[in-house]
């Protein structure tokens, strides 16, 4: 991308950023290979508290990076993947023993083979649709939170910068200080569906707030949902042995992938009719009740999924 002479080859370039986006997964697999289960949904919280500082300081940086040159940013993460890519080659020792190691397998090594692991153990298949739900509901933030914030309430690009900071703060606060706290407390079911509740109500109010400040001071309520990823996560790696965690990561990471594909479609083309076509009859809110219903779905599924611990614990 940093070389790119015409947006043809930025796209090829994009798309193969795409294509070996898997560090994350990668990331929450090794986590889940050595750490305790009881302690798992902690530790993903600090991953995602990781995140949530990318997600502040990679902005920042880059722009920073882009006054000085359009193609300095690519450079610079080019050279933050790699030095990434050796610290795990050189420095991260392997998480699994060799008999816990599965071997390499086209039949599963594609979204639908990942997806049939789903089924292998019981309410998995109900948390895969939480986990679904929850990132086709999030789509909403990247898709219409500009748009929303300039036409509802005259935010400028600045304004819409300091609002986005102050969601990455407030989620990396959560994940740091508040996840661990509360799973130890009550549990990784309990971080489930207060995640889920409180996402509910975070975008019920970024849909009622009549002004910009009432919406800012929803953020820390909606923040809250921050301990939902934590929680299902806790709550699938201990449903699949030691040898399918990776396996298990990739399948969530499709799920993803399927939502953020369909999710900006979704919320884009609503928020336009809102403001248009149905603007006499829908809220300019409507957007973020819909996500607000998404995750109320989500709630339902993940009351009926009561997923049994498997081998885990043998396999380990």
């Amino acid at each position: 991308m940093a070389l790119a002479p015409t947006i043809g080859w930025l796209l090829i370039g994009r798309i193969i950023s795409g294509v070996t986006s898997a560090t994350y997964s990668t990331a929450n697999a090794y986590i889940a290979d050595v750490t305790p289960p009881e302690e798992r949904a902690a530790r993903f919280g600090l991953l995602g508290a990781a995140f949530g500082i990318g997600f502040v300081a990679g902005p920042a940086i880059g722009g920073l990076l882009g006054l000085v040159d359009p193609r300095l940013p690519f450079w610079g993460a080019a050279a933050v993947c790699l030095a990434n890519g050796l610290y795990g080659l050189f420095v991260v020792p392997e998480s699994l023993s060799p008999e816990n190691r599965s071997p390499f397998s086209f039949r599963v090594a594609n979204p639908v083979g990942s997806f049939d692991l789903y089924r292998s153990a019981q309410g998995l298949l109900n948390l895969a649709g939480v986990v679904f739900l929850y990132d086709l509901a999030h789509q909403v933030l990247q898709s219409t939170w500009a748009l929303y914030g300039a036409y509802r309430y005259h935010w400028t690009a600045a304004m819409i910068g300091v609002s986005l900071a102050v969601v990455g703060v407030m989620s990396v606060i959560v994940q740091m200080f508040v996840v661990s706290r509360f799973v130890v407390r009550f549990g990784e079911r309990g971080a489930l569906y207060s995640g889920l509740v409180f996402g509910a109500i975070g975008f019920a109010i970024y849909g009622l707030a009549p002004m910009g400040w009432m919406f800012i001071a929803g953020i820390p309520i909606f923040s809250l949902m921050s301990l939902l990823t934590p929680g299902v996560q806790g709550l699938m790696s201990r449903g699949v042995p030691a040898n399918q965690q990776g396996r298990l990561q990739g399948a969530n990471g499709s799920l993803m992938a399927i939502a953020s594909v369909f999710g900006p479609l979704l919320f884009t083309q609503v928020f336009a009719h809102t403001i248009t076509t149905w603007s006499a009859l829908a809220p300019v809110g409507l957007p973020f009740y819909l996500a607000a219903a998404l995750m109320g779905l989500a709630l339902l599924l993940a009351a009926s999924a009561r997923p049994r611990a498997q081998a885990v614990e043998q396999a380990g």
